[in-house]
């Protein structure tokens, strides 16, 4: 009996080491999946580390391009600013001449219908809007 005992505690022992090498074998083959996927993972983050740093230096680009479209637009928003009020006043006063020199032709008209010749009312009136002219020359000096 002692032997029958003996060779089955040595049965069970070779059947559990046969057992635990089928294991081992799986996890090895699991390892080797965990390690290759280890180097895939490790090629994916060093890819979106440099993908990372690009976009760090394009963005730093940009905002260095933003800055200066800003002082650009800035400048050209304040001349054009002045540019159109200069412009406004130089209008009004256009504005203002023209209404002056119809005035005078009105008058030069109402003149000549009922005085002298035609010619010498638009002398007259060529002489008036120089005088004119001449004296707001004067006053945008």
């Amino acid at each position: 009996m002692s032997h029958l005992m003996g060779l089955a505690i040595e049965s069970l022992v070779a059947l559990l080491l046969v057992w635990t090498i089928v294991y081992c074998r799986m996890l090895n083959k699991r390892l080797k999946i965990l390690k290759a996927d280890e180097q895939s993972l490790k090629a994916t983050i060093s890819e979106l580390i440099t993908a990372t740093e690009i976009a760090e230096r394009a963005i730093g680009g940009l905002k260095v391009t933003v800055r200066e479209c800003d002082e650009n637009l800035g400048a050209q928003l304040s001349e054009a600013s002045d540019l159109s009020g200069s412009l406004g006043k130089q209008i009004a006063v256009g504005s203002e001449i023209l209404k002056r020199l119809c005035d005078i032709a009105v008058a030069a008209r109402a003149t000549s219908e009922t005085a002298a010749p035609a010619r010498a009312d638009a002398k007259s009136v060529v002489a008036a809007a120089q005088a004119f002219a001449e004296r707001r020359r004067g006053l945008a000096a």
